[in-house]
């Protein structure tokens, strides 16, 4: 494959940016799109090229498939990098851009549908001998007599989740038989009308878990290797707000066990790029979740703590690369967090866009701020309220929670509401401090309702 010499960014915001950064490091030229409210995106003003594809709505700009395609090849772009969100995971677009003749940074068209649906995507990591969460086995087509018999098999509680869901929507947890068809029913229903795809199917519910993932790196060349893992369990609503790696109470040898059943995946599949399994880990074993087949928002702590830049692995594999380093290679040195700042209100988490008055990002030993704003910039209302992240590095998990405690505390950003004072109370707490909080954790501290 010919090297890649100018790469289309189909993305906005911080990781935008963050792409941009290592096509500059590596001598790539870049083109970024952007929305009529997003002309003074920093990465706009960087890039080499820049067009406007359409107005603030997503669906008629960032997700227009026709319209990125069309900035391609009017800039004669060799490539594209979706990012994540967005076109990430679209199936359909990373068949376009091939079709079209240019290199799609990421999975190949077919693994990311076959990764993009739950149901196949757990019957796949079976057959590949990844632990998977008891479960159903495949769509729910049964009666209601042997959906009963499913779940008395599998045990109560059980999660009946959209095969096509995402982001925590599209699941319903049911605690007693009496409750069981009505909630197949319903989230048939939610399935239907929020994704296009009714299909459902059912799991154990598991009580207390956390969430772990392995980031994976793989070739085109039969290569595969995982970086370690990262601990997501601090969540609101199924919404990641600080990541770690790595995660706290993991031992060495169940890192190499999963991460090795990771990498033997990826070569079953053919998997091409970076990628993400994860898993929801109690008792000592993971259970297989799903897998992102993109660059993932908390990309940054594993780099901290393996000194390595995914991006450019993503686009060095994406031009036909072999991996540079091998597994025995890969070293873990220190802990890093990632705290994920939004603008939005702190106690209601509600949005909050508006202009950013005063802006100051907090710096020192260890610590790694990306982000898009500035001081001056005005935060839109169209898309995701996430603004930047900030990253502390240390020698061990107490140190880099320390540093973060001290990058909080210095980082300004007036005019707008952030979620600031929530990580502060978090890296306060003594459940967070002592590590291997579940995924409810954050929830019963806020005293979130299920």
């Amino acid at each position: 494959m010919a090297a890649i010499k100018k790469i289309l960014i189909a993305n906005r915001g911080e990781i935008a940016l963050r792409i941009l950064r290592a096509c500059q490091a590596m001598g790539i030229r870049t083109v970024a799109v952007h929305s009529t409210v997003d002309r003074n995106l920093k990465h706009v003003g960087m890039a080499d090229e820049s067009v406007c594809i359409g107005p603030p709505a997503a669906a008629r700009s960032y997700l227009s498939v026709p319209g990125i395609i069309a900035a391609m090849e009017v800039t004669d772009a060799d490539a594209v990098h979706p990012g994540y969100g967005f076109l990430a995971e679209n199936a359909d677009f990373a068949e376009r851009v091939e079709e079209s003749g240019f290199t799609f940074i990421g999975p190949k068209a077919e693994t990311i549908r076959l990764m993009g649906d739950k149901v196949s995507a757990i019957r796949a990591m079976r057959q590949a001998g990844v632990p998977c969460v008891p479960g159903s086995k495949g769509p729910m087509t049964e009666t209601a007599g042997s959906a009963r018999q499913t779940a008395r098999d599998i045990g109560y509680p059980v999660i009946i989740k959209a095969a096509a869901g995402g982001g925590g929507r599209g699941m319903r947890v049911v605690h007693e038989e009496a409750d069981l068809l009505k909630s197949i029913a319903l989230t048939r229903e939610e399935a239907r009308s929020g994704f296009g795809d009714a299909t459902v199917y059912m799991e154990k519910y598991l009580e207390n878990p956390r969430h772990v993932e392995i980031q994976v790196l793989s070739d085109t060349h039969g290569n595969a290797i995982h970086l370690g893992e990262r601990d997501c369990s601090m969540q609101r609503r199924h919404q990641k707000v600080i990541e770690e790696a790595p995660a706290p109470g993991i031992t060495p040898e169940e890192r190499e066990r999963i991460g090795r059943t990771c990498t033997d995946a990826c070569k079953r599949i053919g998997y091409r790029g970076a990628g993400t399994f994860e898993f929801l880990y109690e008792d000592g074993e993971f259970y297989f979740i799903e897998m992102n087949t993109r660059i993932q928002v908390e990309h940054p702590v594993t780099e901290s703590i393996t000194g390595l830049d995914l991006v450019r692995a993503q686009i060095l594999i994406a031009a036909g690369e072999p991996l540079p380093f091998t597994q025995d290679e890969i070293r873990f040195q220190g802990h890093a967090i990632e705290c994920r700042i939004n603008a939005e209100d702190p106690e209601t988490f509600m949005p909050a866009p508006g202009q950013v008055t005063g802006f100051h990002a907090p710096g020192g030993p260890g610590i790694r701020v990306d982000t898009h704003i500035y001081d001056g910039y005005r935060v839109p209302p169209n898309y995701d309220s996430m603004v930047g992240k900030i990253i502390a590095h240390g020698e061990n998990r107490a140190a880099a929670m320390a540093r973060m405690r001290v990058a909080l505390d210095e980082m300004v950003l007036r005019g707008i509401k952030t979620n600031i004072p929530l990580h502060q109370r978090l890296l306060a707490d003594p459940g967070f401090a002592k590590g291997g909080t579940n995924i409810h954790y954050l929830e019963k501290l806020l005293g979130i309702k299920k």
